[in-house]
């Protein structure tokens, strides 16, 4: 997006003086749009590393919350074998 902007805010700076008629304030508008455009796009990417920042952090509490689910259910897994084994003791009494 950055480098879309900025290549259509150079070409229109281009044309303009290409046209013969581009005055100094003219050319210094359209620098300052160019400027204007690089910078909304920095902030842009700006956003977009601080988006991949917060889904790291979101894909790494989910690999905990996961982990911690699996451990829950081995544990649970453990407890009905044994009472499982303790039923079937009590059954053969």
């Amino acid at each position: 997006m950055k480098r879309a902007l900025t290549k259509v805010t150079f070409f229109a700076a281009v044309l303009m003086m290409l046209g013969g008629c581009a005055t100094v304030e003219q050319v210094d508008e359209a620098k300052s749009m160019a400027e204007s455009a690089q910078a909304a796009a920095q902030a842009a990417a700006a956003a977009a590393d601080s988006a991949t920042a917060a889904a790291n952090q979101a894909m790494d509490a989910a690999r905990a919350a996961q982990a911690a689910a699996d451990a829950a259910n081995a544990c649970c897994s453990e407890n009905s074998s044994k009472l499982d084994r303790a039923i079937e003791e009590i059954m053969r009494k």
